[in-house]
């Protein structure tokens, strides 16, 4: 493929990759990051009012790290928290932490396959609150917490609230290819953990039942769908490819590939052998397929 000639709409789940999973890694970060240059390159072309914007936050620099290291440390900074502190403070703990960079490329590829409004890597990647807040942000943020810099994680999750209205605590537990769609109003508790492939909509609360400590936040499986508005409450497990419906209230162990729905929550039955589509809603993105197992759905 010539230079800067951006690949089909059509993005493939994994590029070709080299044998051994830390090169495959590797190779992957640098397909999604010569994606990213390319489509900035294009967008700066077509659009002259954004060339010096897209030349100072991916156009300048020479891996995905240091862009996003500079981009949030732009977005976050207030006039007490300088952007070359938190530049500093974000590239160092990419660097130490390869992993991180890994989710990073899961989360870019989550949203540009599953979301038809996100048009390009780049646009994930500048634009996407979600991508940025909740799960870039976060983990860095949980990188501090776990090294006992617990004060400064903090301080982040402050000012991601302030910033683009989303409220993680540091210490919760988030695994890659994660989907947060609009993302605003998310709230995710201290002692939560979600999965690999979950995709979670705006206004979703991951929230305990009141003032009893240690572990009380929900527990949300590989693959997971929860719907716009949806609130989980207490140390309750959502079960691998469950669907929780918009503006349903969970106060209940969802079983693996079952729906619940409703205020308070009621379950719609699984299937014993899903196909595959079915095994994945976190992927499949289908808020819908429960209504013919609702018996008592009206239109």
């Amino acid at each position: 493929m010539p230079a800067g000639e951006l690949r089909p709409t059509a993005v493939p789940l994994h590029p070709t990759s080299p044998a051994s999973p830390t090169a495959a890694a590797s190779g992957d970060e640098a397909w999604v990051w010569a994606q990213i240059k390319a489509e900035a390159r294009r967008d700066a072309e077509a659009e002259p009012a954004l060339a010096s914007y897209l030349y100072s936050t991916i156009l300048s620099h020479s891996s995905l790290e240091r862009s996003l290291a500079f981009h949030l440390g732009n977005k976050l900074c207030s006039s007490t928290l300088l952007s070359t502190l938190l530049y500093d403070l974000f590239l160092n703990t990419f660097s130490s932490d390869p992993s991180l960079c890994a989710a990073a490329v899961a989360d870019l590829r989550a949203a540009r396959v599953r979301d038809p409004a996100c048009v390009s890597f780049s646009h994930c990647l500048l634009n996407y609150k979600g991508f940025l807040a909740c799960q870039q942000a976060h983990r860095l943020a949980h990188k501090l917490w776990m090294q006992s810099r617990r004060p400064l994680a903090l301080a982040l999750q402050s000012r991601v609230s302030d910033v683009f209205a989303v409220d993680i605590h540091p210490a919760a537990r988030i695994g890659k290819g994660v989907l947060f769609d609009h993302a605003t109003g998310v709230v995710v508790g201290e002692t939560a953990v979600i999965g690999n492939n979950v995709s979670i909509l705006h206004h979703v609360t991951l929230g305990g039942t009141g003032k009893a400590c240690g572990d009380r936040h929900p527990k949300i499986g590989d693959g997971v769908l929860i719907g716009a508005g949806a609130t989980i409450l207490g140390n309750v497990n959502i079960g691998e490819g469950a669907k929780v419906g918009a503006g349903s209230v969970v106060l209940i162990d969802v079983p693996p590939r079952t729906t619940a729905v409703g205020n308070p929550a009621r379950l719609v039955g699984g299937k014993e052998t899903p196909s595959k589509h079915e095994e994945c809603p976190g992927e499949s993105m289908d808020h819908t397929s429960f209504i013919s197992g609702w018996s008592d759905y009206i239109i």
